[in-house]
Formats: structure tokens, C-alpha cells, sequence
């Protein structure tokens, strides 16, 4: 695959696409986190589509693209759970079955909500090559069409019209900061902003825990992690994309590592401050805010809230811990 397929255009023509699937999610200014970083901080708030998080956005570009032949067989995906509550969720709004392969760990809700949507689960390994390799396997004995779910041009699409709305809404935005797992949102998003304004900068945010495209960028090729269990289970790949790599290495200005820690703290400080529930992937953003060096007065900061997809047992241990 090469970065040249993910365009501007190609991203336009994702949000014509996908506009009766998806919600234009409010850019939210907080009042608070402005206060405290001395910057203008709006949220890009995902966690209001209708899965909770960004995900659906790729998942529906990817499956109103595909032709009747490709959708004849069905639909596998591999997904820590986001992932597959979108691509079950446009699976039900199309009429084709999906089947969704998660990890042995996954969290119980998001798998209710998979199967409620009429997907099949099928539970296998711990990290996303592992899923995949099984995600794979079903292909091939099924027929079904697979929805990668980052490196994909076609999803990684789908993610950048995040970056069109923030530029509609936020003309002057200076800094986008954006949760890194596998690459595909920040590699959209930086995308559609870089075409439209090279001269703002794109931060990434992993968890220390879960560095793989701070260490491949670092090291100017992929490199795979062995262990990247963390709190974020959405940005716990092993190794990024080889397309969200490269599109990576071109758009993206700077990678913020933040501590499991600071994760929990940031979800606890948002549902405070700014009465939002988040889930720790989207928090790793808020929590890398105080990393982030202003580069001007009145810096205008894009936050992309990518979900809100949180366990009940997380939810109450971060409450127990910061109450």
C-alpha cells in the first residue's frame, strides 16, 4: 500500500460517504482545561457517534465502499472491541453478517454490544497480531471480506473527516493532538489537516507501556513491541501500520508518552472538570496536555476525545482512587 492513497480527496469523498452513518461531533472548549494548560483546549468529542467512539467512522467508509460480491460473504474484523462494535454496528445497518474477533481479555460490555448488534465473537489471543492472524484464518475458510482496522486506506479515510471538522469548526486551530494505537486516526486526521494547513502541528499521544509508534518513529522503521498491556486497551498494537507508518513519518510533528497513571488521573480529571465520561485511550490525549509546550499566547489546542467506551470495573476503580 502506499500513503499516496489516502488524500484529501479521498477523504472528502469519505464524508459525503458515510454522512447518514455518522454524527458531526461537537468541538466542545473547556473551560477548565484552558485555565489549567494557558492554552484554548476544545475537545473533539467522538464518544457522542452513535458506538461511543471514532471507530465508526473508517468501519462505514470501508463497508459502503465495498461492492455486492464483497459483501456477499460477509464481514471479519480483529479489534480489541471499538473496532467491532462499529463494524458490527454498520454491519446490522447493512444486512450483512460480521464476525468479530476479540481479544481473551476483552472488555465484557463492549462484547454484549458486539453480539447485540448480531455480530458472531469469537474470543482468541491477547494482542492484535494474534486477532488477526485469526481474523485471517476465518477469511480464508468464509470468504468474508476483511475491515482492517487501521491500515486500511479506505478506513484510515474515513478517520480523517475528523480532521475536516475540526478545521470547518476551528479555522485557526494551531495544535491537534491525537491517541495512537495501530495509527489509522492519527494518520487520517493528519492527513486532512496538513492538505488543508501544513503549518499545524500534529501531536500523538501512546502510552509509555505502549510505544510502538514513539519507538518506530524513533528508530525510522517498524518496530515490534513485545509486551503492550495497558489501561488504553484501544492503543495497545504491538507495531503500527506499514501505510500508518509512512503517512506517520510525513504528517506527524511530535509523540507524547504518558504514564498509566496519568492515564487514570485524566479520566478522573475529565469527568470532574468537564463532566464527560472517557475511556482511557481518549484520556492518554488530556493527560499528554500538560507535556505539550504552547509555542504562542492564545495557542487555539484540538483534542480528539476518540471514546467513551469505559468498563464499569475501570470506571470504579479510577472513582475509588481519585474521589
Amino acid at each position: 500500500m502506499s500513503e499516496d492513497q489516502v488524500s484529501l480527496r479521498s477523504i472528502k469523498d469519505a464524508r459525503e460517504r458515510i454522512a447518514s452513518v455518522i454524527y458531526r461531533t461537537p468541538l466542545y472548549l473547556s473551560p477548565r482545561l484552558t485555565n489549567r494548560t494557558h492554552t484554548n483546549v476544545f475537545l473533539k468529542l467522538e464518544s457522542y457517534q452513535p458506538t461511543r467512539v471514532f471507530k465508526i467512522r473508517g468501519a462505514a467508509n470501508k463497508i459502503l465502499k465495498l461492492a455486492p460480491a464483497e459483501r456477499e460473504h460477509g464481514l471479519v474484523a480483529a479489534s480489541s472491541g471499538n473496532h467491532g462494535l462499529s463494524v458490527s454496528y454498520v454491519a446490522k445497518l447493512v444486512g450483512v453478517p460480521a464476525t468479530i474477533v476479540v481479544p481473551t481479555n476483552a472488555v465484557e460490555e463492549k462484547v454484549g454490544i458486539i453480539e447485540e448488534y448480531g455480530a458472531r465473537v469469537v474470543k482468541h489471543g491477547l494482542y492484535h497480531d494474534e486477532r488477526m492472524s485469526k481474523a485471517l484464518e476465518i477469511q480464508k475458510a468464509t470468504g468474508a471480506t476483511l475491515v482492517h482496522p487501521f491500515d486500511d486506506p479506505d478506513v484510515i479515510a474515513g478517520q480523517g473527516t475528523i480532521g475536516l471538522e475540526i478545521c470547518d469548526d476551528l479555522p485557526n486551530v494551531d495544535t491537534v493532538v491525537v491517541p495512537i494505537g495501530g495509527g489509522g486516526l492519527i494518520s487520517g486526521v493528519s492527513t486532512a489537516i496538513k492538505s488543508l494547513s501544513p503549518s499545524v502541528r500534529i501531536i500523538g499521544v501512546e502510552p509509555e507501556k505502549a510505544s510502538s509508534m514513539y519507538q518506530s518513529m524513533k528508530e525510522e522503521k517498524i518496530v515490534r513491541l513485545t509486551d503492550t498491556t495497558s489501561i488504553a486497551d484501544g492503543l495497545a498494537a504491538r507495531e503500527p501500520g506499514s501505510l500508518t507508518f509512512a503517512i506517520s513519518k510525513r504528517n506527524v510533528d511530535e509523540i507524547v508518552l504518558v504514564t498509566e497513571e496519568e492515564i487514570e488521573k485524566a479520566v478522573f480529571d475529565v469527568i470532574k472538570e468537564c463532566h464527560i465520561v472517557v475511556e482511557p485511550s481518549a484520556a492518554a490525549a488530556i493527560a499528554a496536555l500538560a507535556k505539550i509546550k504552547p509555542r504562542k499566547v492564545n495557542e487555539n489546542v484540538a483534542v480528539v476525545i476518540s471514546g467513551g467506551n469505559i468498563s464499569r470495573k475501570i470506571l470504579a476503580n479510577v472513582l475509588s482512587k481519585n474521589a
